[in-house]
């Protein structure tokens, strides 16, 4: 299997604050990674390098064997924390939208997904909830038939109940040999659906590694964060 994502040597700053130092990691395709920190660890940076919305870095970044840019985009769907659709879109619209800017979208599937999630084609995306715009949000980037899906807290906005629909939703309509990289805070909840882990803090990788050899001692991943970053949160 060919590496999905390649980092060498990546260092990004905001000034004098240097949020990635000298990272490096690769993953193969066909996997299911975690992507796991604390708040301010250089996960949300590094996740706007990989989709190409942040080019200003120093290192080598390859999505897909090409440089974040038009070309990977193609082959990227990216669901970032905050709700990007405009407050004046309905479902429809944005289902639309979606469909005429992607040549890979499912607009059939989206449409069957949007009545299993019950969300009306008509209602506008400013009067909707947190937890609805998420959930619309997740149909429109699973319905792409993409090689690299990057959900940037999927389920950050959605009751706990409504958390096993998602995982299963995520799972189900998941391109057969295509990669997930999915950022959560949630890792006691989704945990069990990872085959990688990536773990970073204070700008650095602090674990890279299969689940198996990250669990073969008895521990949860969500055991071995809270030992990782206890330091961090004064334990």
């Amino acid at each position: 299997m060919a590496d999905i994502i390649t980092v060498k040597n990546l260092s990004k700053s905001y000034g004098s604050h240097q949020v990635l130092n000298d990272v490096s990691f690769d993953f193969k395709e066909g996997q299911i990674i975690g992507l796991l920190g604390p708040n301010g660890s250089g996960k949300t940076s590094l996740i706007k390098i990989l989709v190409g919305l942040i080019n200003d870095y120093k290192g080598e970044v390859l999505v897909d064997g090409s440089r974040p840019g038009k070309v990977s985009k193609a082959a990227v769907a990216y669901l970032p924390e905050k709700t990007y659709l405009a407050s004046w879109m309905t479902t429809k619209d944005a289902v639309n939208y979606i469909a005429d800017f992607y040549d890979d979208f499912d607009k059939e599937k989206a449409l069957v997904m949007i009545d299993r999630f019950q969300l009306p084609l008509k209602q506008k995306v400013k009067t909707m909830s947190k937890g609805m715009q998420e959930k619309l949000q997740l149909v429109l980037v699973m319905c792409r038939n993409a090689r690299l899906y990057v959900l940037d807290e999927p389920m950050g906005g959605v009751d706990p109940a409504a958390r096993d629909f998602i995982l299963e939703t995520i799972l189900k309509n998941r391109p057969e040999g295509s990669t997930i990289l999915m950022s959560t805070h949630l890792i006691q909840d989704v945990e069990e659906i990872f085959d990688s882990i990536l773990m970073i803090g204070r700008g650095k990788v602090l674990i890279k590694d299969k689940v198996e050899n990250i669990t073969a001692s008895g521990k949860t991943i969500n055991d071995v964060f809270k030992e990782v970053f206890s330091v961090d949160w004064g334990f």
